[in-house]
């Protein structure tokens, strides 16, 4: 029997609401995210991720605030991505009940913060989040973008996540920028080229639209899914996805 299969809520929070758009773009407000979290524990979530799309100082207060709150009543591993630039950062996000930080943008502007994390804190405790688009400029015909999928940039993203995980990333946390939002199921064959180049578990995020897409992207190779619009609208539930994932043959908790 193998590892139990994740499935984890991620919930998009600016100036302390949960946002949702379509491709990074045209969010909208969708919800109390400590209100939320809480009905993905009783639902049966395995970790719950928080990215903090704005990331401003004020931002980063309220994003405090919230992972505190959550964490008082929500049992189950917490994850905080978005303007997370120094060990400092996460010192602060641990001291409100942060369990791990997603990091992004700032590794690719200072790759080394990615090995000072993990050596204060462990491996275990950093999360690479990678915003890939499809692009013919690269050898893998992906690249990774920063500020929320919104800028480009000329760098591989499978050649940055190998170069990642030999920093000390722990998990790598897979964001397809094209099928983000669409429910058009996940981006399987990055899925698979990201397995095939990762020693640590892959998180497989974007696209989720039904409940036959998650199993898929276990098959292509990830070890968790994770999924927001889905949840927030209320049309498919954490236990709805275990069923399936479990009928699919996978072991879930």
């Amino acid at each position: 029997m193998g590892l139990a299969v994740r499935v984890i809520p991620c919930l998009d929070v600016a100036d302390g609401r949960v946002v949702k758009g379509v491709n990074f773009l045209e969010l909208r407000d969708a919800g109390d995210p400590v209100e939320l979290s809480r009905r993905y524990y009783e639902q049966g979530a395995d970790e719950i991720t928080f990215l903090d799309v704005t990331a401003t100082v004020e931002g980063r207060a309220t994003m405090y605030d919230v992972v505190r709150q959550t964490a008082e009543q929500v049992f189950i591993p917490l994850t905080v991505g978005g303007g997370v630039r120094s060990v400092d950062d996460v010192a602060r996000l641990q001291a409100n009940g942060a369990d791990k930080v997603g990091v992004n943008s700032a590794a690719i502007a200072r790759p080394a913060l990615l090995g000072e994390i993990a050596d204060r804190f462990g491996a275990q405790a950093l999360v690479l989040s990678l915003d890939v688009r499809r692009a013919g400029t690269t050898d893998s015909g992906w690249i990774v973008t920063t500020h929320g999928g919104r800028t480009d940039t000329d760098i591989d993203a499978i050649a940055w996540a190998i170069e990642a995980i030999e920093r000390g990333a722990g998990e790598l946390l897979v964001n397809s920028i094209d099928a983000d939002g669409t429910k058009t199921g996940y981006d399987l064959p990055l899925v698979a080229a990201m397995r095939e180049v990762s020693s640590v578990p892959v998180i497989a995020s974007g696209g989720a639209g039904a409940v036959a897409d998650f199993a898929p992207a276990i098959a292509a190779g990830a070890d968790a899914v994770l999924a927001a619009s889905v949840f927030h609208n209320g049309e498919l539930t954490v236990g709805d996805v275990k069923r399936e994932l479990a009928a699919a043959g996978l072991t879930v908790r």
